[in-house]
Parts: structure tokens; sequence; C-alpha cells
């Protein structure tokens, strides 16, 4: 996932090594197409943008390096300007039209890579899982090892995101990956081929020595809902009597993916408010039949948790259905519509904005939790993926404290039932 220009202070760097352009720290809520294309300065502006076309003339008939002068990256660039003046950064945003493709692809699920997410571990990119049947897995990378170079380039000494622009790519290309791993003494050069990778929107795994589900909820893209009922039931089968909701690292999504993901858990009530320029409220009911009313929930939020996740933490946490952990939360409050322009790209442009429940402004101000607990910054969170093999001991010392108290408070209201 690219977080370049729009992840808002990263506890934890962690990022999935696929190749979305823009991932999914947005509400795309509504669509529109500019009917009437303007092929001319409207006449209102005409002076306002007199400098802009001297500029432009300027650009293309003195600048020294020609091959520089490229119209669809200066108009591109222009755009890009325009839209960073309005404030809303790293939300409203232009798209060209193959970012603007990836997006889609990115809240269906659908994505480009080798299927396998790294951080730092001890200052070392590390992989902390494989997706299930992804190209990592088939060519035999495995949870805790160290990468060493990528396509014969050292990784020492380079940022994460570097790392993970070396290893991602189209499909039906090849990156080549030396690194080491526990128990050998040389290090192991391994082919990955990258493919296209199903990403889940919801995983989930039972916490070991505790009746309780860790339920990470790491996009609200298309699938959200379906797969959070499917880990609600699984995680009732398995006998949890609690449940953390983990939103770290989920920077948003679809807004009424958030919507029916927080009615799961409320009985009613509004979910949000949307605040337009004219200044009308809308208040977004809660819809009927939640599956998790009554169950006692935990979140677990930091500073990448944004947009629609904003809106699930906000509403739970204005109905008190559950306390809040974590560090606070970007901030990114606003509704984007998303406009197609004639070329086939894109503006995302924010159309309203939302507020909690009680009104609450989250746009610049995020979610404040009700339990603040840091972490290191190289800290590794715990992942329902890589829990399977979790022991009671090992969660007792894990460096996710977290999730740690979020386990401390649930246990708490478990006894007390």
């Amino acid at each position: 996932m690219n977080h370049r220009s729009w992840t808002v202070g990263r506890s934890v760097t962690q990022l999935t090594l696929l190749a979305s352009a823009f991932a999914l720290g947005m509400l795309v809520e509504r669509s529109g197409r500019l009917f009437t294309p303007y092929y001319y300065t409207p006449v209102e502006v005409e002076r306002t943008f007199a400098p802009f076309w001297e500029t432009w003339h300027l650009v293309e008939t003195q600048f020294v390096d020609r091959a520089a002068v490229k119209p669809e990256q200066m108009t591109r660039g222009a755009i890009h300007g325009m839209l960073a003046t309005l404030g809303d950064q790293g939300h409203t945003t232009y798209q060209s039209p193959e970012e603007f493709r990836e997006l889609k692809n990115t809240l269906a699920g659908n994505m480009e890579g080798i299927g396998a997410s790294v951080a730092f571990r001890n200052r070392r990119p590390t992989i902390l899982y494989t997706l299930s049947d992804s190209p990592a897995a088939r060519a035999g990378l495995r949870a805790g090892d160290i990468l060493l170079a990528v396509d014969g380039k050292d990784v020492a000494g380079q940022s994460l995101d570097r790392i993970v622009s070396w290893i991602r790519g189209p499909a039906g290309t090849v990156v080549r990956l030396r690194l080491t791993r526990e128990a050998l003494t040389e290090p192991l050069d391994l082919e990955v081929a990258r493919a296209s990778v199903h990403v889940p929107d919801v995983t989930w795994n039972m916490l070991p020595g505790v009746p309780i589900a860790h339920i990470a909820i790491t996009s609200f893209g298309n699938q959200a809902h379906t797969q959070l009922r499917s880990a609600l039931e699984g995680a009732r089968a398995r006998g949890s009597k609690a449940l953390i909701l983990d939103l770290r690292n989920d920077e948003g999504g679809l807004k009424d993916q958030a919507v029916a993901l927080a009615s799961e858990f409320l009985k009613d009530g509004q979910v949000l408010i949307e605040r337009d320029a004219q200044d009308q409220r809308k208040p977004i009911a809660v819809e009927p039949g939640g599956t998790a009313t009554d169950i006692p929930v935990c979140l677990v939020i930091d500073g990448t948790t944004a947009s629609s996740a904003e809106i699930f933490a906000g509403a739970l946490q204005d109905h008190e259905r559950g306390k809040v952990v974590g560090t606070r939360s970007v901030g990114a409050g606003t509704v984007l519509g998303s406009f197609r322009l004639s070329d086939g790209s894109a503006v995302l442009l924010a159309v309203a904005e939302w507020l909690t429940p009680r009104g609450r402004r989250i746009w610049h101000q995020g979610i404040t939790p009700d339990v603040v607990v840091h972490l290191p910054q190289d800290a590794v969170h715990l992942l329902p993926q890589t829990e399977n093999q979790l022991t009671a001991d090992v969660l007792t010392r894990s460096e996710d404290k977290q999730v740690l108290k979020a386990v401390e408070i649930l246990k708490e209201q478990v006894i007390k039932k």
C-alpha cells in the first residue's frame, strides 16, 4: 500500500507489499461526471487565471530543458496544487486514470503484489506474515524472515517505504529477495512472482488463555461487513465472551460499510451526522439487526486510524459501547465525492464533513482514546494472522501494550458478568 502523501503519525511502521496507488484513507460515497467539460476559462475568473496562463506560456516557450515540458504532467501538477490549498490534506485529492482504477480494485480487495506484510523489528525489515496461498507463501517466505536485499539492492539504512517500493510491482513480474532466517547459517535467496492478491478487510483469532477474540478491521472495503459477520459467528462458536476491535493501520474505505459495521454493535440511535457546505445536518441512523449489541468490546486505535475507521470508533465511543485504547486518530473527517473528469481521471472532493452522534467534530482533531497507551516506534503489533501459535505466556510478554491494555479491561468486565 502506498501511504506516502496522507498517512499521519504512523506509530508502527507496517505495510502490506501490494501495489495500490492510493489506499483506503477516504470515504467514496457518491460519484458524478462533469457534464460540460470546461474548454475555456470561465469569464468570472479570467483575471484570476491570467497569471497561470502567462506562466504556462513562459514555460512552453522559454524553459531551457525542452524534454521536461510535458503538458499532461504540468496539468496534473496544477490540479494537485489547487486541491492542496483547500487544507484537506491526504483526503481531497486528484487521481490519474490509473490511480483511480487501482483505488476501485483496492476497495474490492483486489491488488497486485506478493501478499506479505513487513515491519521493522529490532530495526531490521522483517516479514510479519504472508497471506494464505499468496505468491510469498508459495515461494517459501515465512514470518520472521529478515530482508537483506531486494533485486541485488542492500536494504540496510533504507526506509520501509523505499524497501516496499522495491518489492511491489505488477502481476507477472518477478522480485528477487535475499534474506536471513533463524537456524540458517547462510543467506537464502528467493524469487517471488508477483500476482493478483485478495486482501481481506477483516481478520480474527482467539487470544490464548482468555475468552477474548481479536478482530482486526484493516479496511472498510466492499466485503468488510460480510467478513465481520463471519468473524463474529466464528468467535461465538469458539466461546468468545468479549471482543477487541483493532482499527490500527485502517485508513478508511466506504461510508456505508462504516455504518453497517458500527450497526452490528449498536441497538439504536445514530452512527454519524453529515454536515454539508450549507451547514445542513443529516443524521445517519443505526441499521437494525445488529448481532453483537451486548457482548463487551474494547477498541484499539492509533495515528494510522482514519476516515471510516474514525466514524466507527466515534460512534461506539459516543454510545459508550466500549473503551477506546491507544493514541489519537488521524482526523480525516470528510466525506468524499468521486467526480470523473473528461480524460478518465478523477477528483475526490470533500463534499461533507461528518460528526460523531453527539456532534463532535473529528476533522483535524481525531478520536481521542479513553485510555491513552503509547507504543515505541519499532514495537510490533499483535495480528490475528500471526496468533495461531501464540501462547498465553508469550501474549503477556508482547510488545503490543495497547492490545494488552484492552485484554486487561475486558477481563475485568467478563469477570464482573
